[in-house]
């Protein structure tokens, strides 16, 4: 091939393997840079230099992860179940990787802006998103053009909590579990209100399974924040919710409120006094809210297992278990296979939800 120049190196009976290369390696092109066949100025790396035939030596081999700080973008405001964790164990995290991790606040359009973000960003290990069950299964079926894929964007790493909701009636409903309200609302078909925090967001779609499970018809009621839902809740102007135990508690303990049931498929071990809504007469249900962590897609498997394994152990720490406890929540801590097959089953359970329930979706 005209102007390129080919160097052959013979290796003679003294050479071996082990004695070459012991100098940097020079390649000659014989083209302008730019020009059809060149071949890349930068050192040659990874999988397709030990193809192409290249011997990487022991000072070759890349920094160790992590060596730089590690971004947590969170898609919600600072304060919330999922900010809280977030910096809890990415403090943990920090200690035993000896990098800062630092909690990126992204909120807006239910997790989106926070999603996309991380799947635009390079996937090495260094920004990770902690993610929600809007962000990566009931956003699919509530929110049009969603502008990522939750199974082909991400790379899952570990199921971090699980908080199940508290099904919470005014104190002057005349029903004390849940049985007695489902006896209730049959005899008042859409007579009675519940509020969310929103069309589409967990709590929501949660009473939505209810309804179709137990055979039940009630108004949705949605506000903008659970605490304008709890307000009216209060007031009577609604008469059911689905909160997160820590929202409801102390209302429940003044008397102002009344919690019938646990939403999650056992019972919470801080609060043993609340059946579950299976237990109470609904088979098979069960619905929580829950976060985990993602990694951008193409992520290498070294650093999601190097990010499991921290993120499992430092789940099983006391302090962090006894901040879950206090969330009224549980700790998830799955591999990152079985991550991804819950995220499979709960996207194909509420996106049926959706469907059966006829929810106007934006």
């Amino acid at each position: 091939m005209r102007g390129l120049l080919l160097a052959c190196i013979v290796f003679t009976q003294s050479a071996t393997a082990q004695d070459y290369p012991t100098k940097p390696i020079r390649l000659i092109v014989g083209f302008a840079p730019g020009a059809a066949g060149l071949v890349s100025r930068r050192p040659a790396r990874g999988e397709a230099a030990s193809a192409a035939g290249f011997v990487r030596t022991a000072s070759q081999e890349s920094t160790p992860y992590p060596n730089k700080p590690i971004r947590f973008i969170v898609g919600f405001a600072p304060g919330g179940v999922t900010d809280i964790v977030s910096r809890a164990l990415g403090q943990k995290l920090a200690e035993r990787l000896g990098q800062q991790v630092v909690v990126d606040n992204r909120a807006g359009g239910s997790g989106t802006i926070a999603a996309v973000m991380t799947a635009k960003a390079p996937p090495d290990g260094y920004t990770l998103l902690m993610s929600s069950i809007s962000t990566m299964a009931t956003n699919v079926s509530t929110v049009a053009n969603l502008p990522y894929d939750p199974l082909r964007d991400f790379a899952p790493v570990t199921l971090v909590l699980v908080t199940p909701y508290l099904a919470t009636v005014n104190a002057g409903l005349p029903v004390n579990n849940l049985r007695e309200f489902i006896a209730y609302a049959k005899a008042k078909p859409r007579q009675l209100n519940f509020g969310s925090s929103g069309t589409g967001g967990g709590a929501h779609l949660a009473v939505e399974l209810l309804k179709v499970t137990a055979g039940i018809e009630l108004t949705h009621v949605p506000y903008k924040g659970s605490s304008l839902a709890l307000n009216d809740l209060l007031g009577g102007h609604i008469q059911l919710t689905f909160s997160q135990p820590p929202i409801v508690l102390a209302h429940i303990k003044s008397g102002k409120l009344k919690g019938l049931a646990i939403s999650s498929a056992h019972r919470l071990a801080v609060l043993p006094e609340f059946p579950t809504i299976a237990e109470s007469g609904v088979a098979g249900y069960e619905a929580t809210s829950w976060q985990g962590l993602v990694a951008p897609a193409g992520t290498p498997r070294a650093i999601v297992m190097k990010l499991n394994g921290e993120i499992r152990r430092a789940l099983q720490l006391p302090e962090i278990g006894a901040r879950l406890a206090a969330e009224g929540s549980e700790a998830g801590n799955t591999t990152p296979d079985e991550f991804a097959a819950y995220i499979r089953r709960e996207i194909a359970k509420w996106s049926n939800v959706v469907k059966t329930s006829g929810i106007k979706t934006d």
